[in-house]
């Protein structure tokens, strides 16, 4: 819960840094114990929004930028309860402290997840409002007329009788002693808005597109050192030997140190790796430089994971089966009364982020506060892993957010953050470490392989009475625990145990045991993708083996409940992307309503040429609900291409449509490089790919043509939900199944590559 409060009561300006004579607050206590905050005789407040002289209002942005649309969206949601002039608001980008901007109280700043907008919607509304009604309040006291008659309107506030009015600017002084009164501020009628839900483009556009904007590696501080790093090319690998001679021999190298290795009953984390560090006055000669180390490994245990012998280990994995972590009805009785069993396996191996910026960061080790600058997505992970490295409280450091050049998950682990830190304790001056492409894609944090065994009954009728899906995979909470052998509760609820079929009688869904051997680590949209491609795929084989329409089967294996009890299947924490489920229930009719609505909008049903196809696929993921349809041609020589993807998706309440069009179609685009070419492999424990020559993405040339994005309006009055992930899992199998309606080709594992 929150409670708000006009902070220029207190003197709350030089903490900020603002300029503003009115400045409100919001104070947040988890719990809601709201009459202990009140109590208080000091709150800090998480966020704020602050209005000038001038009338320029600052908004308090405490999301990072990497292409979602944080900064933009969050600001129009306050601008809008406000009625202020767009073109005078301007944005504070919040350093990390979870104590003062964290609207939730439980997201600790994080940009993940796709959760800006539906923690933010709520409480930004309310800080809008309620320096609206502060404003009118004031003017109504200048004025010595009641409040009601008083209105504002367009960064004005009118009195309703005179029609005379006043720009904001010339009401903060008196507004900055007006205490807010008890109760809820009522917010505008939905009738009433004027940015939220129209387009509005991105607060950064300009300055991104003519090279004004600062990225990780546009920092430079006075007396700031350049450095890269050579690490293991083994996941725990340790330095045995080495020879930094010839490398100090390249002009503008200064030293060779070496960041020490973890000790081995110390858990990964998010911590820094170790290895031998160049440290230059450019970035130039240092990498230089690291060419001419001579090195020697000590590769450690992982040396034995390579993939050819490590994925049929994950495959006889799933087969096998192990922790149920869904048990509707009775599976085994229903199998064995189906008259039509079928089975398949799915594999999905190891991907990488490659954003278009590789990791950066500056560090100020010497200063205190402690200095930082990151491309991060987590920046009070960052204090915390920041403070442990250097031996320091997590209060002593300080973080600022640069934009982000994508991110995609690699980025909330500030693993490279604490290799800055360590060398600028160590050559006591600032040093910024810059990550290459080839050190992105070798010794980054990988999304999961994963095989899938399925296996369902259906009925004489064509209809499926029997479901399961059993999976394994290295469990990302490896990294803190080494011993773990299965996933858990989070990666569960990334589409596994929430598999949509809720008119299915009889599931079971099963995770099976895996050693991990490399650092597994969040991905956009996660586990999702190679459970909505098990599913979605397996969905059209049923389908084929019941000599039934795939749509019809997907519509009636959903189902239109308005919602869908896990618990009674057994699942006893439904993690629900932290969500209460009373707030974001899992409703199958939403899902149904967005297939039937890309079904219709991709002309579903219509005859094809020979060699094309239409498939479709369907998942709920952070809330959302996407249906996607993929068009494929499929050429003679087995190239094919895409004209035409139409995505449908449900997100609930949305504030910028623009944003949501960009999100959805870019997660065509990102699920077409998981389709073609997402795969990581490793030999001895070292990862064989490189650069985007051995681990391609996806070009203009072998892109969708035209993807079309379809807003589902039906359930625009409920919560909002995620856009930057949902539109990713449905992708690769609504390709897939178009690719068996064209050619009757079954595909089993990915990536499929540039021919069929």
């Amino acid at each position: 819960m929150a409670t708000i409060q006009n902070i220029s009561r207190r003197d709350f300006l030089k903490t900020t840094g603002t300029a503003g004579a009115l400045v409100i607050g919001a104070n947040f206590v988890p719990g809601g114990l709201v009459k202990e905050a009140q109590a208080q005789a000091v709150a800090s407040p998480n966020l704020f929004v602050s209005i000038a002289g001038d009338g320029v209002v600052t908004i308090t942005c405490s999301r990072a930028e990497m292409g979602q649309g944080a900064r933009t969206g969050i600001p129009m949601i306050l601008a809008d309860e406000l009625e202020a002039d767009w073109d005078r608001c301007t944005l504070w980008q919040a350093p990390g402290d979870e104590t003062k901007y964290d609207p939730a109280g439980k997201d600790g700043q994080n940009t993940d997840g796709s959760r800006s907008t539906r923690h933010h919607l709520d409480v930004m509304r309310q800080l809008g409002g309620a320096a609206r009604k502060t404003l009118e309040l004031a003017a109504a006291r200048k004025w010595g007329v009641s409040s009601g008659d008083v209105y504002a309107r367009h960064h004005r506030v009118y009195n309703s009788r005179t029609g005379k009015s006043f720009d904001y600017g010339e009401l903060v002084d008196v507004a900055a002693g007006i205490k807010l009164p008890e109760g809820d501020i009522p917010f505008k009628d939905k009738s009433q808005w004027k940015y939220i839900g129209k387009d509005m483009p991105g607060v950064d556009n300009f300055d991104i597109t003519t090279g004004g904007a600062n990225f990780g590696a546009d920092i430079s501080i006075p007396g700031m050192k350049i450095a890269v790093i050579e690490r293991s090319p083994v996941f725990r690998g340790k330095v045995k030997s080495y020879d930094a001679s010839a490398a100090l021999k390249v002009p503008g190298v200064e030293k060779v140190v070496q960041i020490p290795h973890l000790p081995d009953d110390k858990p990964q984390e998010f911590r820094a790796m170790g290895g031998i560090a160049v440290i230059g006055t450019n970035t130039w000669s240092v990498m230089e430089g690291r060419k001419k180390l001579k090195i020697k490994w000590d590769s450690g245990p992982n040396r034995v994971h390579s993939s050819r012998t490590y994925d049929n280990k994950l495959r006889k994995s799933a087969k096998k089966g192990g922790v149920v972590v869904r048990n509707r009805g009775n599976f085994d009785r229903a199998i064995k009364g189906a008259s039509k069993v079928v089975e398949a396996d799915y594999f999905v191996p190891y991907f990488i982020h490659t954003p278009m910026e590789p990791p950066a960061a500056i560090v100020d080790a010497n200063a205190r506060p402690v200095k930082v600058w990151a491309c991060t997505q987590s920046p009070n992970e960052t204090r915390q892993y920041v403070s442990e490295a250097l031996g320091l409280k997590k209060t002593d450091i300080e973080c600022w957010q640069t934009l982000l050049g994508g991110g995609f998950g690699r980025k909330s682990k500030p693993d490279y953050v604490c290799e800055a830190a360590i060398l600028s304790k160590m050559v006591g001056a600032p040093v910024r470490v810059q990550w290459t492409r080839e050190d992105d894609i070798q010794q980054g944090y990988y999304h999961t392989a994963s095989a899938h065994t399925m296996k369902a009954g259906l009925d004489s009728s064509g209809k499926v009475v029997a479901w399961k899906h059993s999976g394994s995979w290295p469990s990302i909470l490896a990294l803190w625990n080494p011993a773990q052998k299965t996933g858990f509760g989070i990666e569960y609820g990334l589409g596994m145990v929430d598999a949509p079929y809720n008119s299915v009688p009889n599931i079971r869904i099963e995770n099976g045991e895996a050693d991990a051997h490399i650092r597994v680590g969040w991905y956009r949209s996660v586990n999702n993708i190679q459970h909505s491609f098990a599913q979605n795929c397996f969905a059209y084989e049923l389908a084929a083996a019941a000599g039934r329409d795939p749509l019809e089967m997907l519509l009636e294996m959903i189902g239109d409940a308005d919602n869908m009890d896990l618990a009674k299947d057994g699942v006893k924490e439904y993690w629900n992307y932290g969500d209460p489920v009373e707030d974001w229930p899992v409703m199958p009719v939403r899902l149904s309503n967005a297939l039937r609505t890309v079904a219709k909008k991709a002309g579903y049903g219509k005859k094809l040429p020979k060699g094309h196809g239409l498939g479709l696929a369907v998942h709920r993921s952070f809330h959302s609900y996407v249906a996607t349809a993929v068009h494929v041609v499929v050429h003679d020589d087995g190239t094919f291409s895409i004209p035409q993807v139409d995505t449908a998706i449900d997100c609930g309440r949305y504030v910028n449509p623009e944003g949501v069009l960009k999100q959805v179609e870019g997660a065509a685009i990102y699920g077409n490089t998981i389709a073609r070419y997402g795969k990581i492999t490793t030999n001895r424990g070292a990862v064989q790919q490189s650069n985007f020559h051995d681990y391609p993405v996806s070009r203009i040339s072998n892109s969708p043509l035209n993807v079309r994005v379809h807003i589902v309006e039906d359930f625009v009055h409920l919560r909002p939900c995620g856009v930057g992930e949902p539109g990713v899992p449905p992708y690769t199998p609504a390709l897939i199944n178009a690719i068996y309606e064209a050619t009757g080709k079954r595909i089993h594992t990915l990536p499929i590559g540039d021919k069929v």
